[in-house]
């Protein structure tokens, strides 16, 4: 009887604690939280990594998984020399690895890439370096791809026996990392590209290239009429029963919540494949549970894939062309090329990478227009960051430590910059027009401190007009001092009918860009 009475009781505690969940699973309830918690406001840089079995071949890029089959019609690839691929003309489907996969390890149906995974050894990977570096890159939050497109698990999962701890490295690389990234007191984030996998069933039947495996699956039952995969393999590969499929999908999701508590939980494109009830089950979920921990996470996507107020909107190697009233994201990668070409996320030989210069850039533009900057790096599938990345990005830390102040825990000024107009477009992957100069100023803000960041050395004592910081332009402001961030030189400085005229330093505190730090006071009548 006392057992009875205590099953009872802890059935009763267990209900309890569910109808106490602050969020429901619904739009309405989950627009409650805050959509972009103020540690994320102040972080403005970040890092995460795309490193999977899919950096086995370093070759073509993070795709490989699906184009090692080649196209799902069984045609050759036509080279196109201009984008140095294959393409056939359908979206960003290239097959120039279907030819490299048979020259390099056999034809697919012998050497799968399931086949590749032992491969994946990670065996020079450490996470206290990785988190090292990260630190000294100037990033406040870091985190890996959990799961790419490829259905493999980068944690110790119970749900997938296609994961880093059981196969490949045979280590819980997502675990390793939370522990390392948050010994350095940065927040920890994961990233999922899983929902591109399964098979999409009847609904998009008309779209069905958009099942990530389709060509997989054609390339085999051209080979095999009786293929068919076994339970595990379908589990890697997606092709189980749409239901069973989108359930191992939220499972994955809490599962990592459950084990890592990430402060952040990133998507790629394709969320919206995923049915709306299946989305808010993730959401309530997750929200419910940093309630019990008592933190402040977020939620990004891509697109329409959710509402705004639920969830950070982020643009693919993209941003805005303008500031914004509320804060959004761009995940960009370390790696120069374009897509077709050499601008791989995942490791390969021929990736060519960009420089320190063109990232602090690209991160200086975005903060000014209300933004932050997720930065991809492509690890060697034995666990070895390249040097020339390295270098990048310690570049880029080197930077922020002598002007952090302009960049962390800043704000919007009235109008994000002046000088010519380098983006082409505002949204996913955009286009410049030029190289960012010292015609480029960009604007930030720390309470009546505002920040003008020229990018690039005008040389020395060199007249520097300010448009922007005007005294109408002010509007109840006035400047009271002006100097440059790391730098202990007295600056030469007026107010003119124009703008804030400046006289810059007779020596450069650095020539990539100069942060200006505009202290004022509030006029009083």
């Amino acid at each position: 009887m006392k057992t009875k009475l205590l099953l009872l009781a802890s059935a009763l505690a267990m209900s309890s604690m569910a109808s106490a969940d602050k969020y429901q699973a619904d739009w309405q309830s989950l627009s409650a939280h805050q959509q972009a918690p103020e540690w994320f406001k102040d972080a403005k840089f970040g890092i995460y990594f795309h490193w999977g079995p899919y950096s086995v071949p370093a070759y073509g890029n993070e795709h490989y998984p699906r184009t090692m089959y080649g196209h799902p019609s069984g045609k050759k690839p036509i080279e196109n020399k201009q984008k140095r691929n294959y393409n056939l003309g359908v979206g960003f489907q290239t097959f120039r690895e279907h030819e490299h996969h048979k020259q390099a390890f056999g034809e697919p149906k012998d050497v799968e890439y399931h086949d590749l995974i032992p491969q994946f050894t990670a065996t020079n990977f450490n996470a206290e370096e990785w988190a090292d570096l990260f630190y000294l890159s100037g990033a406040k939050f870091a985190g890996p791809v959990a799961e790419h497109h490829d259905g493999y698990a980068m944690w110790d999962s119970e749900i997938t026996p296609w994961n880093a701890a059981d196969t490949g490295p045979k280590r819980d690389i997502v675990g390793e990392m939370a522990k390392a990234i948050r010994k350095r007191d940065m927040k920890f984030i994961t990233t999922f590209h899983h929902a591109k996998g399964g098979d999409p069933g009847k609904q998009a039947a008309k779209k069905r290239r958009q099942w990530h495996y389709y060509g997989r699956e054609q390339y085999m039952l051209r080979n095999n009429s009786e293929f068919k995969d076994t339970a595990d393999l379908q589990k890697l590969y997606g092709s189980m029963p749409r239901k069973a499929w989108l359930d191992m999908w939220n499972g994955k999701l809490e599962e990592v919540i459950d084990n890592y508590q990430p402060d952040m939980i990133w998507f790629d494109s394709w969320l919206d494949r995923i049915p709306e009830s299946n989305r808010q089950a993730f959401a309530a979920y997750y929200l419910n549970a940093a309630e019990q921990w008592d933190k402040e996470v977020m939620i990004t996507y891509k697109q329409e894939d959710m509402p705004q107020s639920v969830g950070v909107v982020d643009f693919e190697k993209g941003r805005m062309d303008k500031s914004t009233p509320y804060s959004w994201l761009t995940d960009d990668t370390i790696s120069a090329g374009t897509w077709t070409t050499t601008g791989s996320w995942s490791y390969t030989e021929e990736l060519e990478i960009k420089s320190s210069k063109e990232i602090i850039h690209t991160l200086i533009d975005i903060v000014s227009k209300n933004g932050q900057l997720l930065l991809n790096i492509s690890p060697k599938a034995n666990g070895v960051i390249p040097q020339a990345q390295k270098d990048s990005l310690l570049g880029v830390g080197k930077w922020l430590r002598a002007n952090g102040e302009a960049i962390y825990n800043t704000r919007p000024y009235t109008t994000y910059g002046e000088g010519p107009k380098r983006l082409k477009s505002s949204g996913h992957f955009v286009e410049m027009d030029g190289a960012y100069n010292q015609e480029n100023i960009r604007f930030t803000t720390n309470g009546n401190t505002i920040y003008a960041i020229q990018m690039g050395w005008p040389g020395s004592h060199k007249k520097v007009l300010i448009k922007s910081l005007s005294k109408e332009k002010l509007a109840g402001l006035n400047v009271s001092k002006v100097s440059v961030v790391d730098s202990s030189e007295e600056i030469i400085w007026r107010m003119t009918t124009q703008g804030l005229e400046i006289i810059s330093p007779f020596k450069a505190s650095n020539k990539v860009a100069i942060s200006y730090k505009i202290e004022t006071t509030k006029i009083t009548k």
